[in-house]
């Protein structure tokens, strides 16, 4: 599956000569609803048949980018404070350094981050929610089992394992 801004995650196959994809296909592996309903094969939209250009494009993001001035707070505590979770606790519950990375949305502003950066403010952000709100406040969502079981599954048995809300595709 690729992401193509779609939460349905059908399965393709990918076809590849001299490690450049050349064409794809929908895949037909969907289980069976039963002998006595119609077949949904194939799934794929016109927009996944169409979103292999993107792994070429210079406009496809590369790296994990985060707001500058959320960035900028962040390391200044984790500095200061040497914990993940403190430093973020530090950032959000201020209210003044709330104001000052809240009020740059919507204006750009985002710089590279590394990947184990990011990843560390990600989760001292659950830590930090689930001690002082609850881990009912953090929600998951995974694609629907379309493309896999497993893709499915590791999404909801994170959330699950942190007590989070679990949302289905089918909840809207």
């Amino acid at each position: 599956t690729h992401g193509v801004n779609c939460t349905g995650s059908c399965s393709w196959k990918i076809y590849v000569k001299d490690g450049i994809i050349t064409w794809e296909a929908q895949q037909t592996d969907y289980p069976s609803i039963g002998p006595d309903k119609p077949e949904y094969e194939p799934r794929g939209c016109p927009r996944g048949a169409s979103f292999s250009w993107y792994t070429y494009s210079p406009a496809r993001v590369r790296y994990p980018y985060v707001r500058g001035t959320l960035l900028e707070l962040y390391r200044e505590a984790k500095q200061r404070l040497k914990d993940p979770v403190l430093a973020w606790a530090d950032v959000v519950d201020d209210p003044e350094k709330a104001r000052r990375y809240k009020s740059a949305r919507g204006m750009g502003g985002f710089v590279r981050a590394e990947w184990w950066e990011a990843v560390e403010i990600v989760a001292a952000a659950h830590v930090h929610t689930i001690k002082q709100h609850g881990p009912d406040r953090v929600a998951g969502f995974s694609p629907i089992p379309a493309m896999s079981m497993v893709s499915h599954a590791v999404g909801a048995r994170f959330i699950s394992l942190i007590g989070g809300a679990m949302l289905s595709f089918y909840d809207w």
